[in-house]
């Protein structure tokens, strides 16, 4: 027992000074479990790689629209046609991220990029899903990013045959071990939205799999379809936490959070 409290009280320890250097919480009038729920309002700045893609682009309107951010810091090959008073875009070389990488500074780091094989090849397809994602994670959490926020894939595994899974898997492993405090790694499935370019095997599959749980709820589980709206939702959701550690999110887990509007704690 003795052993038992001592962890605890070292752990909200840790809390108490991460929220006191990052987000100016005013102790004085709060007692220790009011402080692990309050971030103080328009104290947060919210990194975003990949606000151009579906999800991200759902993610950067809600984080804009959000009091708790009082910044964004968006960052992309090109400018989006997005004007507002919280938001920040960097154009970057993701060829030579470090050259940016004193900007890449903030609280939460939200990481939505992704492209397929088909469009961007292979090497291509390893070099946005793998390599630019961790350096975008590496350089966030080197100047003092404290929660990781992760779009992957449902199937990711390291140790796949196959390169889609295989690469999502691997990026999962890497930013593991990064020091947030806090690394949240989203696993949806079949994304559902207007993408505004031709997919063909993914409409296909999205149209299937909506159609099977519409008459079975439930039965595809881990690979139920998801609304791209709604994985941004829970993306902002769980950035409004303060969970210590690394928690992996599936689509059925992601539509629940939402649904029931919960945070993570």
């Amino acid at each position: 027992m003795e052993r038992f409290g001592w962890r605890r009280i070292r752990r909200q320890f840790l809390i108490l000074k991460s929220l006191y250097e990052n987000y100016s919480v005013d102790f004085t009038y709060l007692t220790i479990d009011l402080v692990l729920m309050t971030i103080i309002k328009d104290k947060k700045t919210a990194i975003i790689f990949g606000a151009s893609g579906l999800v991200g682009g759902y993610c950067l309107r809600l984080l804009l629209e959000r009091e708790t951010y009082h910044e964004v810091r968006s960052f992309g090959r090109r400018k989006l046609p997005v004007n507002h008073e919280k938001l920040t875009q960097y154009l970057i070389d993701f060829e030579a991220m470090d050259a940016d990488a004193d900007k890449i500074k903030g609280n939460d780091v939200f990481i939505c990029l992704g492209t397929t094989r088909a469009k961007a090849g292979r090497e291509g397809f390893i070099k946005v899903d793998f390599d630019y994602s961790f350096q975008a994670a590496k350089f966030a959490v080197m100047n003092g990013a404290n929660q990781l926020i992760l779009v992957s894939s449902v199937g990711a595994d390291a140790k796949s045959f196959l390169l889609y899974p295989k690469t999502k898997g691997q990026l999962e492993e890497a930013v593991k071990r990064l020091p947030f405090w806090a690394t949240h790694i989203l696993q949806p499935s079949i994304l559902l939205g207007n993408r505004g370019e031709n997919r063909m095997g993914e409409r296909i599959a999205a149209t299937l799999s909506t159609t099977i749980n519409r008459f079975s709820e439930g039965v595809l589980g881990i690979y139920s379809p998801i609304e791209a709206e709604t994985v941004a939702k829970a993306m902002v959701q769980l950035a409004q936490g303060i969970a210590q550690g690394v928690h992996v999110h599936t689509s059925a887990e992601l539509i629940k959070m939402v649904e029931d509007r919960r945070l993570i704690s």
